[in-house]
């Protein structure tokens, strides 16, 4: 009897039928996994690795933000510090003063200052994908570990601009790998906080070009005299090469090997398709000088007053224009050396409109000891020869008692005990006033002054800014119309650029600032007597050899030869300037139509702008030949004649008193307004502002009407010359 064979049981427990092998654990007849067992243990050690490595990037990540905040904050403060710099108004560098170390270290902007070529070398040099990482270029790394591996020893360190600027930040001697990671890590703190711009300006500005050279700018002036805004190729080429090894490849010591290094840059650059053959050959046959030139020092003492104005600004913009500073710097310090060993010269330019200083030469030589160079002599005060003089006669047109086209008398006269006399020592007779002021006669200015008042002229020019320094326990008197006082030019400068502004004074400005300008206008003298000393003056003989323009001046000497002067305008601009030995000795001979007078027409000629008109003559300008004149205005009589005119008494007038308000009969206009006198001999003609506006009657009164509300200025003039004048106010 057979049995039948027992099918085998199913690897299902509870399966009826014979159950197909499971594949995923099936084995060939060799005993290997089949392919599906296979490629579900391979997923789960993929699924392993990608955790393995998450966790490793997690740890590494944490590891490297650590190591980062144990590094501590980054230094961009100190990184960020520059030496102090001075700039002109179009922002050219006047003056640099050198950190506290003694490092030049000039701040860059390479969008607007650094020239386009040599940003293009460089990047290409050092750091081709400088836009697209992130402070560390994984390509570069890479291949500074295969040349470490492959040559035992860091041949290129793979570091980025960003990080060369981490290594400038913190410094570190050795060169070794923990210090290239705490570069990437600082790189990338960098990235983070700081525009790929900001970045390239901070490199630009702490890279190290040999000596206590630091920066593309302090570099391109100190080696090339120029801004690296205009740099060739071969000086490109050079400023690149340098920052790899600064001391090795000084200009100024090692010029052969900072030109092989130059070649190297421009040969790598040829490969590359940067740069073209021939460019390149041009560039390398340029040759490399052994120099290094001093920083620019232009406009030395403003400079000076500047930092010492403003300690804290890492950057001082001022008003002045650098071409015309040094043209006037060049212009000072020529004239000096031909005019003795010990003079100095002093100039002051500025725009009449602004009152904003465009040139200030403080001596003829900063650094000449033997002219007293690092004095300031615009500030200094000085006695003012006859420059006061136009101010005299302002005030005296303004007064009404007298008319650029009167008489005047120039002959020997004695007011006390003070006698005036002319420079040379002789008198021109009776003149017109006009010629008087440009004659510059001694007589009729002290006589005019008499009328005027010493302590009314003095009171003037505070009044608009210019503070008159008197010698001790002494009083304004007449000597001061000749020069017994002291002024500082500068002062003296503000003061005539008031004439062809007619009139307003605006206190000068020298250091640029941002905002509106706040500046008080001042009042000097009303707009018609501004514009006749400045017609007067505008017909002064020019000095010799000099051509007739359209600049009026003035010009002065003081007692004994210390001083001379000459202060001039044309419609754009004033200029002074003043010439003399800084210690006050006298220099016998020089007079200010002859040392002075020559240097202000060069400043003039050589400021670089046509000549511009004056204003033109104010609505209600008198504008009359002498014999066209009141009767009143023909003649000067000086104050001592008109105490014996009419019988006796003086004119006076009696109504409206001097400095009293008037009320208007409305808002829209003022009334008549009577004008009563006592004194004086007919006829007399009353003037309002300066203008004829009729005769006093036969019972010493007029009615007139005043030209509104604000002060009106009263004169009444007698046929012997006498006036009187009172300022009232019309409200």
């Amino acid at each position: 009897m057979s049995v039948a064979p027992t099918p085998p049981r199913s690897s299902c427990p509870g399966s009826s039928r014979a159950s197909t092998p499971d594949p995923s654990t099936a084995k060939d007849v060799d005993g290997r996994d089949k392919p599906g067992h296979d490629g579900r243990r391979g997923w789960s050690w993929l699924k392993r690795g990608v955790i393995v490595s998450a966790v490793a990037v997690v740890v590494a990540a944490g590891g490297l933000f650590t190591y980062a905040v144990s590094l501590g904050p980054l230094p961009l403060d100190e990184a960020r510090q520059t030496s102090v710099t001075v700039v002109d108004r179009h922002g050219k560098l006047l003056r640099a003063y050198a950190m506290a170390d003694g490092r030049w270290r000039l701040p860059v902007d390479a969008a607007t200052e650094v020239d386009s070529r040599y940003l293009k070398l460089l990047l290409a040099y050092e750091d081709k994908r400088f836009y697209r990482h992130h402070g560390v270029d994984p390509l570069a790394v890479g291949r500074a570990a295969l040349q470490l591996v492959s040559h035992g020893r860091i041949v290129s360190g793979g570091s980025t601009i960003t990080m060369q600027l981490a290594r400038l930040m913190e410094p570190r001697r050795q060169r070794s790998v923990g210090a290239k990671l705490r570069q990437m890590v600082r790189a990338v703190e960098l990235e983070h906080r700081l525009s790929k711009q900001q970045i390239l300006d901070l490199y630009l500005a702490l890279a190290p070009y040999g000596g206590n050279l630091e920066g593309i700018r302090a570099a391109s002036i100190a080696y090339f005299g120029k801004e690296p805004k205009r740099l060739t190729l071969a000086e490109s080429a050079l400023l690149v090469a340098l920052p790899q090894s600064p001391e090795h490849r000084r200009l100024d010591r090692h010029p052969d090997i900072a030109r092989e290094a130059r070649d190297r840059v421009l040969a790598r650059m040829v490969e590359d398709g940067v740069v073209s053959a021939e460019d390149a050959a041009q560039a390398r046959a340029v040759p490399v000088q052994r120099q290094r030139k001093p920083m620019p020092i232009l406009a030395p003492h403003s400079a000076d007053q500047a930092v010492a104005t403003d300690k804290t600004a890492p950057l001082i913009r001022l008003t002045l224009d650098a071409g015309l500073q040094r043209a006037l710097e060049t212009l000072a310090r020529d004239r000096a050396a031909a005019l003795g060993p010990e003079i100095s010269i002093g100039i002051v330019a500025v725009d009449n409109t602004s009152g904003e200083v465009l040139a200030h030469v403080g001596s003829a030589d900063y650094f000449d000891d033997r002219r007293a160079g690092q004095v300031d002599m615009t500030r200094a005060v000085r006695s003012p020869g006859s420059t006061l003089k136009p101010f005299i006669y302002g005030l005296a047109f303004e007064d009404g008692f007298v008319h650029p086209e009167s008489l005047i008398d120039d002959r020997p006269v004695r007011f006390g005990a003070y006698a005036p006399e002319n420079f040379d020592m002789t008198f021109q007779g009776t003149v017109a006033v006009r010629k008087a002021l440009q004659l510059s006669l001694n007589v009729p200015a002290i006589s005019l002054l008499d009328r005027v008042g010493a302590a009314r002229l003095t009171s003037r020019l505070k009044q608009a800014g210019t503070e008159l320094v008197l010698p001790k326990d002494e009083v304004p008197g007449l000597a001061m119309g000749l020069g017994g006082v002291g002024v500082k030019l500068i002062d003296l400068v503000q003061l005539y650029s008031a004439l062809p502004r007619l009139g307003s004074v605006l206190p000068l400005r020298e250091i640029s600032r941002s905002g509106n300008d706040k500046r008080e206008t001042l009042r000097l003298m009303d707009q018609v007597a501004a514009w006749q000393v400045g017609s007067v003056l505008l017909g002064t003989p020019p000095p010799e050899n000099a051509a007739r323009s359209q600049i009026a001046f003035k010009t002065g000497t003081s007692y004994g030869y210390r001083d001379a002067w000459s202060v001039g305008f044309d419609g754009r601009m004033t200029i002074g300037v003043w010439v003399g030995r800084p210690d006050g000795a006298p220099v016998p001979g020089m007079i200010g139509r002859v040392a002075a007078a020559p240097v202000l027409f060069d400043a003039f000629a050589r400021s670089g702008h046509l000549r511009a008109p004056l204003p033109k003559a104010p609505r209600g300008t008198l504008v009359a030949s002498n014999a066209k004149l009141p009767l009143p205005l023909r003649r000067f009589r000086p104050a001592g004649d008109l105490m014996q005119a009419g019988d006796d008494k003086a004119l006076r007038i009696q109504f409206p008193l001097n400095g009293s308000r008037i009320d208007a009969d409305s808002e829209a206009s003022v009334g008549a307004l009577p004008v009563k006198v006592a004194g004086g001999v007919l006829p007399m003609t009353v003037m309002v502002n300066g203008l004829s506006v009729g005769e006093i009657d036969g019972r010493r009164q007029r009615l007139i009407a005043p030209p509104g509300p604000g002060f009106v200025r009263l004169t009444v003039m007698d046929a012997a010359g006498a006036a009187d004048t009172v300022v009232v106010r019309i409200q």
